[in-house]
C-alpha cells in the first residue's frame, strides 16, 4: 500500500511530459497505475474477509508521532476499490472526451491522477493527523480540477468557492482532530476507536469534525457549492463530486459513527441536517433544465441520505449504508459520464433542447436507465437493496421508539419520492421525444454516433449496479465486519429479533411497501412538474447568497482595515513597530525578579577605535540633507561591525557582512536614482522630540536586553559543541558554514523562502503589468559569437541587433554602447570585462571551499551578484542581460528545488530530512577526496543569493531604466 501511494506521488510528475509527447491518448497509461491500486485491493480480499487487516507503516514524524500507516479494513477495502475503480475508468473515459485538445492537458492529468492519489491514502491511512494532511490536499487539487477552464470567469469563481468552503471546514476539523488526539492520547483512527474516549471535550472535538465532514460532502448548510462546482468537466463531476471527493466526508462520518453515534451531539446534526439536505437537493432537482445540475442537485441530495444512513449508526443501518455508498459510486458516476458524452456529441446540456436521442442512441438510453433505476431503488439493482436495507434498519428504530429513527424514515421515504421524481426527469430530459406547447411532436435533435471508447466508462458502471445487486448475499458477508463494529441498536431500543442481511428479496415487508410507494409517487411529481418553470428563488436569499454576502463583508472590512493602519506613511510604520517593541520587552524586563549583568569595558582594542566613529556616523546620519550621503553614513555602522568581527575570531561572518553592506548599497543607490537627491521642507521630519525620544527608548530597551539576556543563561550553550558537531556529523572544519547547511539547516530553509518572497515582492513592485525582462532578453537572445566578439549593437526595425563584421571597433561590452555617452567610462569597461570570470571563478572557490574554509554557498552568491553589479553598472541593463542570460526565477526556483531535495531525499531511505552523507576515497592523480551531501544544499544557497541579486538588478535597475528610457521617449528627449 505504501508502494501503492508513493507510486501515485511520483507519477503525475511525468504525465505533462507524456502527454505532450501522445497527447489525450496519455490517459491509457494514467489509468495503469489506479488499475494496479485496485487489484492490489481485490487481490487482498481474502485477508480482509478473514479479518486479518492488513497494515504497514513508516514512522514519518517520530518526535509528534505521527505515522504513514496504512490499515485496509473492510470500510477502507470498499474505498479503495471504488477510488481507483471509478478513477481507472474517468481516466479512460478522459482519453475520448478530451481528444483532439492539447490546451494545459498534461497539468490536468497529473491533478487528476495526484488527486486519485490523495484519496487513496486518505481512505487507507490510519493516522487522523495524516488524514487531514491527505484531506486538505485533495481540497487543493479539486480547485484545480473545478477551474481548469481557468479563463471562465464561472469556472474560477466556482473553484475558489469550492476551496473556500471545503478549506474552512478543514481547519474547523483539524481544531476538532488536535483535541482529540490530545484527549486520546494517540492519533491512530484504530485506537482511538477501540478506546472510545467520552466527555465535553471529545463531544465539541466531535462537533468540530462533523463540520468538516459536513461542508465536504456538501450537506447542508455547505451545500451550496457542490452545483456551482458543475463547471468543471464532466469527468471531475463524475470523480470528484460523485465517486471520490464528496465520499471523503461521508468516509469520515463512517469511520466514526459505529462508535461515536451514540454521543449527544452526533445524531442531531447527522440525521437533521442529512433529511433537510436529502429533501433540498432534491427538490431543487426538480427545478432545473441542465442535466448536469439536475444530477448536481440530485448528488446532494443523495449525499444527504448516505449522511443519515451510515451517520446513524446501527448495525443493520451500517451493512446497509455501505451498499448505499457502492451503488452512489456506481450509478451517479455513470449517469455524470453519459451526460458528458450527451454534451461533446451535441455541445448542450438543456433538457429543453434534446429531443429524440433515446431513439438513435438505445444503448446509452439503456445503460442509462439501468443507472436511474438503481438511483431511484428498482429491483434487481444494488440500489433497490441498499434503500430496503436502509429503510428496513431505521423502521425498526422508529418501531422501538428512536426519535431520530422516525426522522430519519420519514425524511428518507420523502427523499426517495423526489428522487424518484427527478430521476425520471432526468432520464425524459436526455432521451425522451418532446412535444410543443401545442402537443406536436418536436423534430428530433441530430445526433452523432460517438465512438465506442467513449461509451465504456458509463456502460461498465451501469452493468456493475446489476452485478453488485444479484452479488447481494456475497457483499453482504463482504460488509457485516464493518457492520459488526457498531451497536445492534440505540441505547433503549429493543435490539432487531432478527438481525439484517442484504439480498434481493426479503419478502412483502414494509420496508418494500414504502419503496413501491415512492417510486409511484414520484412518478405522479415528476408528471406535475414536468412543465414547470417556477421563480428562479422561493426565497428572499439562498446559502449561496450568504457565502457572497459574506465575501463582500471581508472585502469591505479589508478595505477599511487597511485604510486605517497602512496610511503610506514609513515613519508611521517604523515607529508603530518601535513602541510596540519597547512596551513589550520594557514590560518583560520589569516583571522580572532578578537582573544579572556581566559587563566588560571591551573584548579587543578595535572595539575602542570602532565603536566611536559607528556612533558618530550613526548620529551625523540624523542630521544629513542629501539621501545619498544618510546610506553612506548608514552603512559605516555596517562596515564597522566588518571590522568588529573580523577581529573577533569570525571571518565568515566578516566576509559576509562586508558583502550584504556592498549589495545593499548598491541597492539604495538604484532606487536612490528615481528620487530627488535633497530632502525637501515636505520631507522634513515632524516631532522630532518624540522621535528622539523613541530612538533613544528604543536603543536603551535593546541595550538592556542585549545585557540582560547574555547575562540570564543558567546552562552551557549548546554552541559549546558545534566545532565538534561540526567536524563529526558535518564532516566540515568552519563551523558557521557547517551549521548553516547541516546542524541548522531548517533555519537556512526558513531563511531561502525569505529571501524568494523578497526578491518576489520588490519585482512585483515594479514589473507592473508582467514579470518578463524582456529587455535583457533582447541582448541575451543574441548569438554567442556576437556576445564573444563583442560586436557593437544596432538599433533596427527589427530591435537591437550587433553591427556586421564590416568596420567599428569591437566593444569592450557589448551592451556598453547603449548606455548614455555622459553615463559611460571605458576604463571600467575595460576592467570589468577583465575581472568579471574572475569573480565568478572567486565565487565558485568559497562556494567549495566554505565547508572548511571561510566562505560558503551565501557568500559566493554575493560575490557571484557583485561581478553582476559590476556588469551591469558598467554596460546597463543590455550588459546584464549578457551576463546572465537566464530569467532570475529559474535560478531562484533551482536553488529552492535543490535545498528541498537535500531535505526530503534523505527520508527516503528512513533517515531525518536533511541528514548528509559523506564519501571519501582515494583516487589517481586527486589524491584523497572527500565529499559531503550538505555541499548539494550549499549549491541551492549559493543560487537562490544569485538569482535575489539578479532579481534586484532586473527589476530596480533595468526595469526602471526602461520605464526611464520610455519616458524620455514620451517627453521627446533624444535617447540613444
Amino acid at each position: 500500500m505504501l508502494l501503492v501511494l508513493g507510486a501515485f506521488a511520483v507519477v503525475p510528475l511525468l504525465l505533462p511530459w507524456i502527454v505532450s509527447r501522445i497527447g489525450a491518448r496519455a490517459f491509457y497509461l494514467a489509468a495503469i497505475l489506479p488499475i494496479a491500486g485496485f487489484v492490489h485491493a481485490a487481490m487482498l480480499t481474502p485477508v480482509v474477509l478473514a479479518g486479518d487487516i492488513p497494515f504497514e507503516t513508516y514512522a514519518w514524524i517520530p518526535s509528534l508521532h505521527i505515522d504513514l500507516s496504512m490499515r485496509m479494513d473492510t470500510l477502507s477495502w470498499l474505498m479503495t476499490l471504488v477510488v481507483t475503480g471509478v478513477g481507472a475508468l474517468v481516466l479512460i473515459y478522459c482519453r475520448w472526451y478530451f481528444r483532439g485538445k492539447r490546451e494545459n492537458l498534461g497539468q490536468f492529468a497529473a491533478v487528476l491522477l495526484a488527486f486519485a492519489g490523495a484519496m487513496y491514502g486518505l481512505v487507507l491511512t490510519d493516522d487522523l493527523v495524516v488524514l487531514v494532511m491527505f484531506w486538505e490536499i485533495t481540497s487543493v487539487l479539486s480547485y484545480l480540477l473545478i477551474g481548469y477552464y481557468n479563463k471562465r470567469a464561472a469556472s474560477r469563481r466556482a473553484a475558489l468557492q469550492a476551496l473556500l468552503v471545503t478549506t474552512l471546514g478543514g481547519l474547523v476539523m483539524l481544531i476538532g482532530v488536535v483535541l482529540l488526539v490530545v484527549e486520546a492520547g494517540t492519533s491512530s483512527i484504530s485506537r482511538i476507536l477501540a478506546e472510545a474516549p467520552t466527555g465535553a471535550v471529545v463531544d465539541a472535538a466531535l462537533i468540530m469534525i462533523l463540520v468538516g465532514a459536513l461542508s465536504k460532502s456538501a450537506i447542508f448548510p455547505f451545500h451550496f457549492w457542490l452545483p456551482g462546482a458543475m463547471a468543471a468537466p464532466t469527468p471531475v463531476s463524475a470523480y470528484l463530486h460523485a465517486a471520490a471527493m464528496v465520499k471523503a466526508g461521508i468516509y469520515l462520518i463512517a469511520r466514526f459513527a459505529p462508535v461515536f453515534a451514540i454521543a449527544p451531539p452526533w445524531r442531531p446534526i447527522v440525521v437533521a441536517l442529512g433529511v433537510f439536505t436529502m429533501l433540498l437537493g432534491g427538490f431543487q432537482a426538480l427545478r432545473e433544465t441542465d442535466l448536469k445540475r439536475v444530477l448536481a442537485f440530485g448528488t446532494v441530495s443523495q449525499l444527504g441520505m448516505l449522511t443519515v444512513v451510515l451517520g446513524y449508526g446501527t448495525r443493520d443501518a451500517a451493512l446497509a449504508g455501505l451498499a448505499l455508498l457502492l451503488s452512489h459510486a456506481l450509478f451517479k458516476s455513470a449517469l455524470f459520464l453519459v451526460v458528458g458524452v450527451i454534451d461533446r456529441q451535441l455541445s448542450t446540456r438543456d433538457l429543453t433542447e434534446l429531443s429524440g436521442v433515446g431513439r438513435q442512441a438505445p444503448v446509452m438510453a439503456t445503460f442509462s436507465i439501468v443507472a436511474v433505476a438503481s438511483m431511484v431503488g428498482v429491483i434487481p439493482t444494488i440500489g433497490f437493496v441498499a434503500k430496503e436495507g436502509a429503510l428496513a434498519a431505521l423502521l425498526d428504530e422508529a418501531m422501538g421508539g428512536a426519535v431520530w429513527g422516525i426522522v430519519a424514515v420519514a425524511g428518507i421515504s420523502l427523499g426517495s419520492v423526489l428522487t424518484a421524481g427527478y430521476g425520471i426527469r432526468f432520464l425524459w430530459g436526455a432521451f425522451a421525444t418532446k412535444r410543443d406547447a401545442a402537443g406536436d411532436r418536436l423534430p428530433d435533435t441530430e445526433w452523432p454516433d460517438p465512438p465506442m471508447g467513449f461509451l465504456v466508462a458509463p456502460l461498465v458502471l451501469s452493468g456493475l449496479t446489476l452485478v453488485a445487486g444479484f452479488a447481494a448475499p456475497w457483499l453482504d458477508k463482504v460488509f457485516t465486519p464493518y457492520a459488526d463494529t457498531a451497536p445492534l441498536s440505540t441505547p433503549g431500543v429493543p435490539v432487531p429479533e432478527h438481525g439484517a442481511h442484504l439480498a434481493l428479496w426479503h419478502g412483502l415487508e414494509p420496508a418494500l411497501w414504502i419503496s413501491l410507494a415512492s417510486i409511484v409517487l414520484g412518478a405522479v411529481a415528476f408528471w406535475l412538474t414536468r412543465g414547470w418553470r417556477p421563480a428562479k428563488r422561493l426565497l428572499p436569499f439562498t446559502a449561496a447568497d450568504a457565502y457572497n454576502g459574506t465575501l463582500r463583508v471581508i472585502a469591505r472590512m479589508s478595505v477599511v482595515t487597511t485604510g486605517l493602519t497602512q496610511r503610506g506613511s514609513l515613519p508611521v510604520y517604523v515607529g508603530t513597530i518601535f513602541v510596540v517593541f519597547v512596551a513589550a520587552e520594557a514590560t518583560a524586563l520589569l516583571a522580572s525578579d532578578e537582573w544579572r549583568a556581566q559587563l566588560d569595558a571591551f573584548q579587543t582594542p578595535m572595539q575602542l577605535f570602532v565603536a566611536p566613529l559607528m556612533i558618530a556616523a550613526g548620529l551625523i546620519a540624523i542630521r544629513a540633507r542629501k539621501r545619498y550621503t544618510g546610506v553612506v553614513l548608514v552603512s559605516v555602522t555596517g562596515l564597522g561591525m566588518v571590522l568588529l568581527f573580523a577581529t573577533s575570531g569570525a571571518p565568515d561572518l566578516a566576509l559576509t557582512q562586508i558583502l550584504v553592506e556592498t549589495v545593499t548599497l548598491v541597492a539604495f543607490a538604484l532606487v536612490l536614482r528615481r528620487i530627488p537627491s535633497r530632502m525637501g521642507e515636505h520631507n522634513a521630519s515632524v516631532w522630532p522630540v518624540a522621535r528622539a525620544v523613541l530612538g533613544a527608548a528604543v536603543g536603551i530597551t535593546m541595550a538592556l536586553v542585549a545585557i540582560v539576556a547574555t547575562s540570564a543563561r543558567v546552562e552551557k550553550p549548546i554552541s559549546d559543541r558545534f566545532p565538534q558537531l561540526a567536524y563529526e556529523l558535518g564532516h566540515g572544519k568552519n563551523v558557521v558554514n557547517v551549521a548553516l547547511v547541516d546542524l541548522r539547516g531548517w533555519d537556512t530553509m526558513g531563511e531561502l523562502s525569505v529571501l524568494i518572497l523578497a526578491a518576489t515582492g520588490v519585482a512585483s513592485l515594479v514589473f507592473v503589468t508582467h514579470r518578463a525582462d524582456t529587455l535583457s532578453r533582447a541582448i541575451s537572445s543574441l548569438p554567442t559569437d556576437a556576445i564573444r566578439t563583442r560586436r557593437p549593437l544596432v538599433e533596427t526595425d527589427e530591435g537591437v541587433k550587433p553591427r556586421g563584421t564590416g568596420g567599428g571597433p569591437m566593444a569592450w561590452l557589448v551592451g556598453g554602447q547603449r548606455v548614455r555617452p555622459e553615463n559611460r567610462s571605458i576604463m571600467l569597461e575595460v576592467i570589468v570585462r577583465i575581472l568579471f570570470h574572475t569573480i565568478i571563478i572567486v565565487s565558485l572557490y568559497l562556494l567549495f571551499a566554505g565547508h572548511n574554509l571561510p566562505g560558503g554557498g551565501f557568500a559566493g552568491g554575493l560575490v557571484a551578484g557583485m561581478a553582476l553589479v559590476m556588469r551591469y553598472i558598467a554596460g546597463g541593463r543590455y550588459e546584464l542581460g549578457a551576463a546572465a542570460p537566464t530569467d532570475a526565477g529559474r535560478l531562484l526556483g533551482t536553488g529552492m528545488t535543490i535545498a528541498v531535495a537535500c531535505a526530503v531525499v534523505p527520508v527516503f531511505f528512513g533517515d531525518q530530512p536533511l541528514t548528509s552523507y559523506f564519501w571519501d576515497a582515494d583516487l589517481p592523480v586527486l589524491g584523497h577526496v572527500e565529499f559531503v551531501t550538505s555541499t548539494l544544499f550549499d549549491i541551492g544557497v549559493y543560487l537562490v543569493v544569485i538569482g535575489l541579486v539578479l532579481d534586484v538588478l532586473r527589476s530596480l535597475g533595468a526595469e526602471v531604466d526602461r520605464q526611464a528610457h520610455e519616458a524620455r521617449e514620451q517627453a521627446g528627449v533624444s535617447v540613444p
